[in-house]
This record gives structure tokens, sequence and C-alpha cells, in this order.
């Protein structure tokens, strides 16, 4: 997820943040805030113009060859050197179509940014981190990969390349490639990250063998769903996973705490979405109200996430979803599907959160924690005072780096539990 904006300045900041430049590509003589206060209401038009300004083409190389069942996951399909984005000076940036799995264990096509730091790799090889961002939407055009910014540019992403870590900077399969995306599916978007290591080292020969796997928000549900897969797979060149405020709300916490959580019902109607992608008996009007049904078309196939936020600004969580919509069978068994700390993890995982976070709240986070620490995971936590959802991002990137440097040095992990 990315925050729910509960002030003007807040979605301000978030639009000067996410487009930039972009900001002033919008038709003369609207602004970002009105001039008596009041918080801005951008038309759903313009927002799409905002959006739109970053965007590079979802092309044919998205598509999904027919190749496909004849290889197998982790497999590259295609790739392509990508001049467009937004890097640091002297970076250089490969797109790469690979195969993977869906949460049932299909057969996928999904894709991925591989971005190199300026300069000569190091003998052992470029140290990988595999990035796992946060909710950009459900359609096909909110990949990362067809956004000149690569979407977390601007909140610190950037900064991995400059400390010369190498980014395999994921999509997830649905966003660009072909097909549902099964969103905030912690197996699916584990699986696309697993699957991301062996093709980017046939994509990028610089690559070096070890990585560690990072994520914020959706992406860091995917961090500990890598964790917990590693703990069977047993990869040698696995280090650890780093999971910013990690999206592991799947009991209904949205719906649950409107008080912390204001304006964050629009992740709701993209929770119906992703469980209809996970299962097909499911259908979303099961769960949605006539109020969360209402732009659920548009922002399934229109825009990505502030087209979604503009069209439900002011609809809280309750509002969306029927009575008793957390008893139907299959919310019921997605959410037991994503459950996070049901196993045990592999390595060490260093857990950011805000604690005025209101997208994924302190509370939901420290439920996670408490679990891990319950099992003896090794587990290090920091919450970080103040800071709403994208600020635990931005502001925590020295402290990522350097436990993720740790890592590739050998040094012992720290666990306070």
């Amino acid at each position: 997820m990315i925050s729910n904006y509960r002030t003007q300045q807040q979605f301000i900041r978030a639009l000067a943040c996410f487009a930039g430049a972009a900001c002033t590509l919008l038709m003369a003589g609207t602004s970002l805030a009105a001039d008596n206060g009041s918080p801005p209401r951008k038309t759903p038009e313009q927002v799409l113009q905002i959006e739109h300004a970053t965007a590079l083409p979802i092309t044919r190389f998205y598509d999904t060859p027919n190749a496909l069942h004849s290889t197998k996951p982790g497999d590259l399909l295609g790739k392509e050197v990508v001049k467009q984005y937004s890097l640091p000076i002297g970076a250089s940036a490969v797109r790469m179509l690979y195969h993977s799995k869906d949460a049932a264990g299909a057969d996928v096509a999904s894709s991925a940014a591989i971005l190199i730091p300026a300069g000569q790799a190091p003998r052992q090889g470029w140290p990988v981190v595999i990035f796992a961002h946060g909710t950009s939407g459900v359609a096909r055009q909110c990949a990362p990969s067809a956004m000149t910014d690569v979407y977390y540019g601007p909140l610190g992403l950037f900064e991995f390349i400059k400390a010369g870590l190498a980014v395999v900077a994921l999509d997830y399969h649905g966003l660009g490639t072909e097909g549902p995306h099964q969103y905030i599916n912690k197996v699916a978007q584990s699986n696309d990250a697993i699957y991301s290591v062996t093709a980017a080292r046939i994509a990028v020969a610089s690559l070096g063998a070890n990585w560690v796997v990072a994520g914020h928000s959706q992406g860091g549900l995917a961090a500990w769903g890598v964790a917990e897969q590693e703990a069977a797979r047993h990869d040698p060149g696995y280090l650890g996973a780093v999971a910013v405020a990690a999206a592991t709300l799947h009991d209904g916490w949205l719906v649950a705490h409107p008080d912390t959580t204001h304006d964050a019902g629009f992740y709701v109607a993209w929770l119906a979405y992703g469980i209809h992608a996970r299962f097909a008996e499911f259908q979303p009007t099961d769960m949605l109200s006539s109020a969360g049904m209402s732009h659920y078309d548009e922002i399934t196939h229109t825009g990505c996430w502030f087209y979604a936020f503009t069209l439900y600004r002011g609809v809280d969580a309750p509002a969306m979803v029927k009575p008793n919509w957390s008893q139907n069978p299959w919310v019921q068994k997605f959410f037991q599907e994503n459950r996070v700390n049901a196993v045990a993890v592999a390595g060490p995982v260093l857990a950011i959160a805000g604690v005025g976070d209101t997208a994924v709240p302190l509370g939901a986070v420290r439920e996670v924690i408490d679990r891990a620490c319950h099992h003896g995971q090794p587990v290090f936590f920091r919450p970080y005072p103040g800071l709403e959802h994208d600020q635990a991002m931005k502001q925590s990137m020295p402290e990522q780096i350097r436990w993720i440097k740790d890592r590739f040095a050998g040094q012992p992990a720290e666990s306070n539990c």
C-alpha cells in the first residue's frame, strides 16, 4: 500500500513526490490546493494526467510468449535496455521478462527492471537487492518498470544504486504483463521475487550470487513471504529480508480500525479484486457494498494509485463492504493463505514501521513482530516516531542500506525481540 493521505499537506507532498515535474503539466488555472486552504480536489481526469506524465508504454515486450510453457520458473524470457528511466548519473537499466508462478502454482510471465550502479562491478559481481514495491494499482499500466521513476525513485529506491547495490525492481505479474494481478498475495509476490533472482543473473552477467529482498507495504508482505519460502528452499545466496510497513493486514484490519485508517477504503476494492484473481469462485460483489463497487471498474482498468484515491476519497473502509463480509469462505481462505509467521523464516529480518502510519498502522505491524518473536525468529524491529507510511520508507533508507551491507559483509545480525 501507499499511504492514505489524511491531510491537505500530505496529499500535496505526495503529488510532488510521485509526480515531480509532472505536477506542472496540469491544465492552467488548477493548483494543488485551493486558496481557502481546503483540501485539494483534483478531478479524476487531472489525476490521470499526473499518472500519465511519468508513464511509459506497455509494449509487446510485456506479452506472454508462446515459449512460456517450454521453460521453467526462473528462466529469462526476454530483455531490453531501457534509456527512459530517470536514474542516477552513470547507472543503467535492463527490463526483463521471466518465468514465474502465481499463488496457485500456475505458470506466468512476470517483468522487472534491473538497475545497475555506475562503475565497475566488484570481483564477485554486484550485490543484489530484490525490491518489492508497495501498491501501485492492479491494471497493466501500473507496473513500476513502465514508469520513468520506476515508481519508487523519489522514495529512496535510487539510494540503493548510489550505494553500489544492484536492484531488481519487481513489477509482479499482472502489472505490465498479461493476466490478473493477484493483489497483496504473499505467495504470488514472493514467487515473483524468488524466481527473478536466477533470471536477472542471466539478463545481467555482472550480478553477484548473493542477494537480499527488501519491500515496502505490499512489498513488505512479499519480503516476509520470501523469508518464509527460503526456510524450505535453502538458497545459499539468500542473506535476509527487509520489510518496511509490511501490509500484513489479512484479518480485516482496515475495516475493524477505521479510526486509524481514514481514507483507506479504496484498498478494500483492490483487496476484493485480489481475492477474485486468486479464487475465481469469489466475486467482488460478494464482499463490496454499492459504495465499494461504485468505481470498481475504473480503478481496476483505467488508472493507478492516485486515480483510485481520488475516486474513493472520503470513503472509509467500513462503508466499502457488506455486513459479515469477512465470513465469506473465500475471504477466509485468502486470509489464512496469506497469514504471516504461520511458519518459520530463514535468515534475519529487519522490520521497520512508521509510528504515524495510517495505511499500515503500527498496531498491525506489532502483531506480526510479536508472533515472530514468540516463535524465536531472528527479527530486529525499528519503529520510526511520527513518520507516515511513505516517509518511513524514505527516511529509513540509510538504516536499510547499512543493514543490507552488513549482510553482504557476513556480519552477524542483531535481534531485539
